[in-house]
């Protein structure tokens, strides 16, 4: 993000992506991942704010791949990000 200028919904931002990344990691070898998991990653990773914030909505649980993608993609989606930072699958 360029210091001092708002992000646009219509600019995809630098850290486009990250959130994919993120679930290729934490399902690399596993099949579940705990919300926990997720926001440690997230928070660990340094990640923006505007995707900590996401990860943080979350409810508690443990998540197979698709129930955390769906979980995630509506965050994003009520936030109007899917440009900006990408959905997941």
């Amino acid at each position: 993000m360029v210091q001092g200028k708002p992000i646009s919904n219509l600019e995809r931002s630098e850290d486009y992506g990250l959130l994919q990344e993120m679930v290729d990691a934490l399902y690399a070898d596993t099949e579940f991942v705990s919300r926990m998991s997720v926001v440690s990653y997230a928070k660990s990773s340094e990640y923006p704010d505007d995707l900590i914030e996401i990860v943080e909505l979350l409810p508690p649980g443990e998540y197979f791949r698709q129930e955390l993608c769906d979980q995630l993609n509506s965050a994003i989606a009520g936030h109007a990000w899917g440009q900006v930072y990408g959905t997941v699958e």
